[in-house]
């Protein structure tokens, strides 16, 4: 009786405990390990580990450092439940900002020492605070970035010895709003992300052809005209931000240590601009914001002083909202065509004496005048500017910074002139607006292929310049996140990360510091960091060599494999349920040899998975050949004229054209096109006859047209996509011989992409093959 009254009052006292005190820690094996991004100058982990406690105190040795403390004590608060204090003196068991002028680290360094017993950080300045306090939080579990309290975690920090700095002092990011807004609060959301990585510097294009995004009010137009677009889908797009937004929205940066870089575009890429102020160009016509992506041709004025009367009042209002040093004035793809043959332009040519020469012609010239011009202006404002390297082009204005993103070749340039440069080549990884997977199931992109490890593995000084010694002219590198395909601000988010945490590691830790294998590592822990924030981040999918499709058919058997773009764990399914984190695991390739669906996806140590592929395996027999007695070479095509946003709108069309075409190249070409699409007439077409297939076997279908039938089954059907990339691949099994084809093209613009530009192809790969190559002329008859 004893032993039981003994046991019953020992599980009373566990009861009572378990409901007084925390629960007992859980240990996630995202948490191992040290996983700071980006990766310390210097670190030596010691024995033991730091915890924090409901009763930690953090001492700051300045007011500013007191902003500091009082940052990251509310942050610890909302994760923790405790009640982290700030306290104007040093205590036991807790942790102390101290600025030390003194300090043997540059002015965004810091020291960071974690003892059983305490944590010191010590800096030249509150921002070298705020990065040690980064580094500090990143030490903790990643839960500590929870939005509301996480239960059940011991919230302890290795000790270790820390002594840190950046390698460059521009660690940057572009944001693009102008093809697709960004609003405030996304910003917000965005800045609160890259300071945990200690980006400091947010490039914020604010106008281009297809929107003008900042208030600015003495030109009411400019927001009432040309902040909104009748995109071709029929729907208005808009969006701007007030100047009161745009002072909360700096606010917010500086108090994360980000400065915030404005751009205002010139002289090209200003079509909103010249919509709400037609008098802007040289031929003062009435035109509308651009609904399409590319390269337009309207540009500003050169040859008119009100077109720098213009510039000089924007630039007047937009310069106070902006304290940063820097002013970027675009410069980039400015076409010269206008200028060519409006008199004012040549009249303003002969004036300055601008003359073409072997590297640059006239025109040129007048756009090194004319950045020159706005470069005397914005210094009058204190400013410096910045611009893309096409600002090279009739000579560099004297105090310009060069951002070069045709490759390294105008960093080169400008840095072997004495001229700060932006390292942001496109070719190099710094375009992280490109696919970091297999476009085929991936959302449709600009294109290029950008995967994390190309991104982290880019060096902004070139082995040229360090030769030369003017390496030192390189001030930092930047990746830009153009929004052309970012149709809401998932998509955005799912571009940008996880790479511009590369980008951070690449801005900030010394070359021989980089390790990719453990960077993969660390974006485990990373991950959990960015749920805390609700970030969209991309998850690598299972792929297939040579192409992934979601349609697989064979005749006898077949074997699925797949890969990741960088190590991850894949689970799948074949009866059909949702794979989980405990689903088979993936190890070695899948067979089939009846009709089936795989399920298939990747998981992370957190458990958070990626999309579910579905993929349809189909067992076929090989579609058998027509038998035609008489044939013609080509296609029979058939046209309306019309604007059609999907196939089942033909049925309506009265008029119809037809003819016969040699190529599907000619489907797409009916009508002229330009890099405008202004008054461009839009049709359908639908072409039929017959394809001849080379051999037997299981053909890979893909192509970007509206429609794809063979032997009347609907292969390909792209209603409602963007015409590009094509994301609608599948698989057939086909008998040597003629087959029936149907295609069907809708000229219209879709996500800004005008299927017009397209070339009409149909591509085919055998399923042994590797590559696909294009239905041929030779392959066509009726």
């Amino acid at each position: 009786m004893k032993k039981l009254i003994a046991t019953i009052c020992a599980t009373s006292a566990l009861c009572l405990l378990a409901s007084c005190g925390e629960e007992p820690a859980k240990q996630m094996p995202y948490n191992d390990g040290i996983n700071i991004i980006p990766t310390p100058v210097s670190l030596v982990q010691n024995e033991g580990s730091y915890k924090l406690n409901k009763n930690t105190q953090i001492y700051a040795s300045t007011p500013e450092a007191k902003t500091v403390a009082a940052f990251f004590a509310a942050k610890m608060n909302t994760a923790t439940g405790y009640q982290v204090a700030v306290s104007d003196k040093e205590v036991s068991n807790g942790i102390s900002l101290i600025i030390d002028e003194n300090l043997d680290v540059n002015d965004e360094g810091y020291t960071l020492d974690v003892t059983t017993e305490n944590t010191n950080i010590k800096a030249k300045t509150p921002q070298g605070l705020f990065y040690g306090m980064q580094s500090f939080m990143q030490l903790l579990p990643a839960e500590i970035e929870s939005p509301s309290v996480v239960k059940g975690i011991a919230w302890t920090a290795p000790a270790v010895t820390i002594k840190d700095e950046p390698r460059f002092g521009y660690r940057g990011i572009m944001l693009d709003p102008c093809r697709h807004f960004i609003p405030v609060e996304n910003i917000k959301k965005q800045l609160d992300v890259l300071a945990l990585f200690k980006i400091n510097r947010m490039h914020w294009h604010l106008t281009d052809d297809q929107g003008w995004r900042i208030e600015i009010k003495k030109y009411p137009k400019l927001t009432e005209i040309g902040s909104k677009r009748i995109d071709g889908e029929g729907t208005e797009y808009s969006g701007f931000y007030t100047q009161d937004e745009i002072k909360d929205i700096v606010k917010y940066a500086a108090d994360r240590f980000i400065t915030v870089v404005p751009e205002i575009e010139i002289p090209g890429h200003e079509l909103a601009a010249i919509s709400a102020y037609p008098e802007l160009s040289c031929k003062s016509e009435s035109i509308t914001p651009r609904v399409i992506w590319g390269v337009e041709d309207v540009v500003l004025c050169a040859g008119k002083e009100e077109t720098f009367e213009f510039l000089e009042n924007v630039i007047s209002e937009v310069v106070p909202l902006f304290p940063g040093e820097y002013f970027h004035i675009g410069g980039d793809e400015c076409p010269k065509d206008s200028w060519k043959n409006c008199p004012l332009c040549q009249k303003r040519i002969k004036e300055e004496g601008l003359k073409g020469d072997a590297k640059h012609s006239a025109e040129e010239k007048l756009q090194s005048y004319f950045v020159q011009r706005m470069e005397k202006v914005l210094a009058k404002h204190g400013k410096k500017i910045i611009g893309w390297d096409e600002i090279l082009q009739g000579g560099l204005a004297p105090t310009a910074a060069v951002m070069s993103w045709r490759g390294e070749e105008g960093g080169i340039d400008a840095a072997s002139m004495d001229h700060e440069v932006i390292m942001t080549p496109g070719s190099n990884g710094m375009y992280i607006d490109q696919f970091q997977g297999d476009s085929k199931i991936e959302p449709v992109s600009i294109g290029g292929y950008d995967p994390l490890s190309k991104v982290y593995s880019y060096n902004p000084t070139p082995d040229t310049l360090v030769a030369q010694g003017k390496d030192k002219f390189i001030k930092g590198v930047q990746c830009n996140v153009w929004s052309e395909y970012m149709y809401n601000t998932d998509l955005m988010e799912y571009r940008i990360y996880p790479r511009i945490m590369a980008l951070a590691e690449i801005a900030w830790t010394p070359m021989n510091r980089k390790d990719y294998k453990d960077f993969e590592r660390r974006i485990d822990n990373a991950y959990v960091r960015l749920d805390g924030h609700d970030i969209n981040y991309h998850i690598p999918q299972p792929e297939q060599p040579n192409g992934s499709c979601n349609f697989v058919a064979f005749t006898d058997s077949t074997t699925l494999e797949f890969k990741t773009t960088r190590p991850i764990k894949i689970v799948y399914t074949t009866d059909g349920s949702e794979p989980t984190p405990e689903s088979t695991i993936y190890e070695t390739p899948i067979s089939f040899t009846e009709s089936g669906v795989l399920k298939i996806r990747s998981v992370l140590p957190s458990g958070k998975m990626s999309p579910t592929r579905v993929i349809t395996v189909e067992k076929q027999e090989l579609a058998p050949a027509k038998e035609i007695a008489q044939t013609t070479p080509g296609l029979k095509m058939d046209v309306t004229y019309g604007y059609f946003l999907e196939s089942s709108q033909l049925a309506d069309a009265k008029d119809w054209k037809t003819s016969n075409i040699k190529s599907l190249r000619e489907l797409t070409s009916v009508e002229k096109t330009d890099e405008s699409m202004r008054g461009v007439k839009q049709y359908g077409a639908v072409a039929t006859g017959y394809v001849n297939i080379p051999e037997d076997g299981v053909y890979y279908v893909s192509s970007n047209n509206e429609e794809v039938w063979i032997d009347n089954n609907l292969l390909i059907n792209n209603q409602g996509e963007v015409k590009r990339f094509s994301r609608h691949d599948t698989s057939v099994a086909l008998a040597k011989g003629l087959h029936e084809i149907k295609v069907v093209f809708l000229g219209h613009i879709i996500g800004g992409w005008p299927s017009n530009w397209n070339d009409g192809s149909i591509l085919l790969r055998k399923a042994d093959a590797s590559e696909f190559t294009p239905i041929t002329p030779e392959m066509l008859v009726h």
